[in-house]
């Protein structure tokens, strides 16, 4: 079988947005099967298979022995595609490149900190049966940290970029978080560079397309809209509940 043979799992969240926004920008083509985390379709013994973890996104694609390998967690399939599909370096910078490892070192820096942390300011600040002002204030707080550490390094960008001269995979994992800063509480006005940087990466026509799968991407208007936005937390929080409900039986 041909390759890319690649289908992408995934769901209208900032990880589930990075691996289209990455697919879009290498131009490969790909099918894309929504799901449905509401209804904890991504625990259904199908999808177990594909992520044994029971999250978006995973992604599936016929490997080089012509098997079918399977992907999950957005940081290690980020480093799939760029490994297996990005000769032209795209979206990533050649092996033992002095930029090749610090697209590393943000990669990791989202997926261990900003996105955990900012996932914890979300869930106790929208999600949580109880308001807890030590949760708020320690994962807001903390992200509000990681968005200083950005906005610093941002200011001494020539290129507008996180690493080098072109968009990488830095640039993807992150990009979809910090679009949703004002729903976790921070305000990302106070961060200029890093203001100033969504709003370079949002132009490019990869962001544009990629964003918008499996689904609208309509973050930005829905933290201006209170009304709409307290709404959706009390829909997500009554699944989110009773999702760790569940959890804690197994």
């Amino acid at each position: 079988m041909s390759r890319p043979n690649i289908t992408l799992y995934t769901a209208q969240t900032p990880n589930g947005i990075k691996i289209s926004m990455a697919l879009e920008e290498l131009g490969i083509p790909y099918k894309f099967e929504k799901i449905d985390i509401a209804k904890n379709v991504q625990k259904e013994e199908w999808f177990l298979k594909i992520n044994p973890n029971g999250r978006i996104p995973a992604l599936t694609d016929t490997f080089e022995d012509g098997q079918t390998i399977n992907l999950f967690e957005s940081g290690s399939i980020l480093q799939y595609l760029a490994d297996q599909y990005d000769p032209e370096h795209k979206i990533s910078y050649p092996k033992g490149t002095r930029e090749y490892y610090e697209v590393n070192n943000w990669l990791f820096f989202q997926n261990a900190g900003v996105g955990p942390m900012q996932g914890q300011a979300n869930h106790f600040s929208r999600y949580a049966p109880e308001r807890i002002e030590y949760g708020v204030n320690r994962y807001v707080n903390e992200t509000r940290r990681l968005y200083g550490v950005l906005d610093k390094h941002l200011s001494q960008s020539k290129s507008g970029y996180l690493v080098g001269d072109h968009i990488s995979i830095a640039d993807i994992s992150l990009w979809g978080w910090v679009a949703a800063a004002g729903w976790a509480g921070v305000e990302i006005e106070e961060f200029p560079h890093l203001k100033a940087w969504e709003d370079f990466i949002a132009k490019r026509p990869g962001t544009e397309k990629g964003r918008h799968v499996p689904s609208p991407h309509t973050m930005k208007d829905l933290i201006k809209d209170k009304a709409a936005a307290d709404k959706l937390a009390a829909e997500s929080r009554a699944w989110i509940q009773q999702g760790m409900k569940e959890d804690s039986k197994k």
